[in-house]
C-alpha cells in the first residue's frame, strides 16, 4: 500500500512540475524568439501582462510540486526504499534551486515588467530586463529536467 501511495504521489510531482517544465520550455523555444522582433514597449507589455497571470496561476503547480516531492521523499525514506528516497532528494535540490534563481533574479524582473505593463511607462532598460529574464532559461530548464527525471526514477524505485 505505501508503494502505491508513495508512486501516486511521485506521479503527481511529475504532473505539477511538468506544468513548470512546459511553461519554461515555451518561453525558451517559442517566446523568447517571438519576443526578438517586438519593441520594447510591446515586450513589456508582453512580459509584463503574462507575467502577472503566471505569477498568480502558477504557484499552486510549483509549490504542490516541491510538497508532493517533499511527501515522495519521505514516504520512501519511511519505507526504506532507499533509492527512491535518494531520486526524491535529488528532485528537491533541483526544485529548490530552482525556486532561489525565481525568487533572486526572475521576480523581481517579473515585478518591474508587470509594474511597467499595468502603468504604461516602459523601462528605460525594458530589453535588457527581458534579455536577464531569458538567460535564467538555461539554468531554469536543466533544473526542471533533472527534478523530473529524478521523479520518474523514484516511481521506478518504489
Amino acid at each position: 500500500m505505501l508503494i502505491a501511495i508513495g508512486q501516486t504521489i511521485a506521479a503527481l510531482a511529475i504532473l505539477a512540475n511538468a506544468v513548470v517544465y512546459g511553461t519554461d520550455i515555451s518561453a525558451a523555444v517559442i517566446t523568447r524568439s517571438a519576443l526578438r522582433h517586438l519593441d520594447d514597449a510591446s515586450v513589456t507589455k508582453f512580459a509584463g501582462w503574462g507575467h502577472y497571470y503566471g505569477d498568480k496561476r502558477m504557484p499552486p503547480f510549483g509549490a504542490g510540486g516541491v510538497i508532493a516531492v517533499v511527501l515522495t521523499l519521505i514516504l520512501a525514506a519511511a519505507g526504506g526504499h532507499i533509492g527512491a528516497a535518494v531520486a526524491a532528494a535529488v528532485a528537491l535540490a533541483a526544485l529548490l534551486t530552482w525556486l532561489a534563481c525565481y525568487a533572486l533574479i526572475a521576480k523581481p524582473i517579473n515585478t518591474a515588467q508587470t509594474a511597467a505593463a499595468q502603468s504604461g511607462v516602459i523601462p528605460a532598460n525594458a530589453r535588457a530586463l527581458q534579455d536577464k529574464w531569458d538567460t535564467l532559461l538555461a539554468a531554469r530548464i536543466p533544473l526542471q529536467v533533472t527534478a523530473l527525471a529524478a521523479l520518474c526514477a523514484a516511481v521506478a524505485l518504489f
